[in-house]
């Protein structure tokens, strides 16, 4: 198991019971995901969330509420995940071009999503805790940053 975990952030954005949802390589195979990526240094999780939202997918949201924090171990003793994932609006759209690793951005059904690859279980686990509810206001976590 790696040391410290890797912390990142992800989105569940939606919009007519569609999902934003961006498509990208994992080890050759393309696979689904929420518009998700790593903190960077000196960023707060939700200035992270909406930045990775923006550089995938070219919408601009702002974060509503927590839907859970997730470890999730990649398989064969791979890296370790922290997750938090947020419930975001849309705001706007740019056309900014998206980060070049994204080969499509897609709005998916609840079926659609469950019918495809995505590129982990946690994909389907914050759609799934999101339609069940669980959304924790967002100062669920303190942003202690100097």
């Amino acid at each position: 198991m790696s040391w410290p975990p890797h912390v990142t952030v992800a989105a569940i954005v939606t919009r007519n019971d569609h999902f934003l949802m961006v498509e990208e390589l994992d080890q050759g195979s393309r696979v689904i995901n929420q518009p998700a990526g790593h903190l960077e240094p000196n960023e707060s999780l939700d200035q992270a969330v909406v930045r990775e939202v923006h550089e995938e997918t070219g919408y601009w949201v702002e974060p509503t509420a927590v839907i859970g924090l997730y470890q999730y171990q990649a398989p064969n003793s791979g890296p370790l995940f922290l997750r938090l994932c947020f419930a975001a609006e849309l705001v706007s759209h740019s056309s900014d071009p998206i980060d070049p690793d994204i080969l499509d951005v897609l709005w998916l059904d609840r079926t659609d999503i469950h019918q495809r690859s995505t590129r982990s279980p946690l994909v389907e686990r914050c759609i799934d805790d999101y339609l069940a509810g669980h959304q924790y206001p967002l100062h669920f976590y303190a942003n202690v940053l100097s």
